[in-house]
C-alpha cells in the first residue's frame, strides 16, 4: 500500500511540476510565433512607409505618415522586445490598442458582426495579434523571459540590501 501511495505522490509531483513549467513554455511559444509574425509585418510597413501612409490616409487616420512610422516601429521593434520578454506588459497593451484601432479602421465589418458572425471577427488579420497581446498582458511573459530574469535579480538585490540593513543579522561585538 505504501508503494502505491508513494507512486501516486510522485505522479502528482510530476503533473504539478509540469503544471508550473507548461504555462511559461506556452507563453514563450506564443511570444515566439505570433510576435515574429508581427515583427515581419512591422518590418514590411517600415520598408513601404509611403504605401502604408497612403493606406492610413485613405482610412481617415490623422497624421498618417507619423502614425505609419509609429505603428510600423511598434510592430517591428516592440515585437522583438516581446519575443525576448522585455517590457512585456506595456508593449502588449500598446499592441492590443493598435489592433483594436486596426479593427475599427480597417476591419470594421468584422468588428460590427462580432456577435452575429464571429467567424469574420476571428478570421480578420488583427485577431491573432490582439489575442496574443491580451494573453501576454493578462498573464505576463512567463518565467522564460527577460522580465522574469530582471524581476529575480531585483528581488535578490532587495533581499541582500534588507539583510545588510537588518541589525539582527550582524554579529554581536
Amino acid at each position: 500500500m505504501n508503494t502505491v501511495v508513494r507512486r501516486l505522490y510522485h505522479l502528482y509531483e510530476f503533473v504539478f511540476t509540469g503544471g508550473v513549467i507548461l504555462p511559461s513554455a506556452f507563453l514563450l511559444l506564443l511570444r515566439l510565433y505570433f510576435f515574429w509574425q508581427l515583427f515581419l509585418t512591422g518590418k514590411a510597413k517600415l520598408a513601404n512607409i509611403g504605401k502604408v501612409s497612403e493606406f492610413f490616409s485613405s482610412l481617415g487616420i490623422p497624421l498618417p505618415t507619423l502614425n505609419a512610422y509609429f505603428i510600423g516601429s511598434l510592430e517591428c521593434f516592440g515585437s522583438l522586445l516581446l519575443i525576448v520578454g522585455l517590457a512585456s506588459r506595456p508593449l502588449s497593451l500598446l499592441i492590443s490598442v493598435s489592433m483594436m484601432v486596426a479593427y475599427v479602421t480597417a476591419d470594421f465589418e468584422a468588428l460590427s458582426t462580432f456577435l452575429s458572425d464571429s467567424d469574420k471577427f476571428v478570421k480578420a488579420d488583427p485577431f491573432a495579434f490582439l489575442l496574443t497581446a491580451l494573453i501576454i498582458y493578462i498573464f505576463g511573459p512567463g518565467e522564460f523571459s527577460a522580465d522574469a530574469v530582471l524581476k529575480r535579480k531585483l528581488v535578490n538585490s532587495v533581499k541582500e540590501k534588507a539583510a545588510a540593513c537588518d541589525p539582527s543579522s550582524r554579529p554581536i561585538k
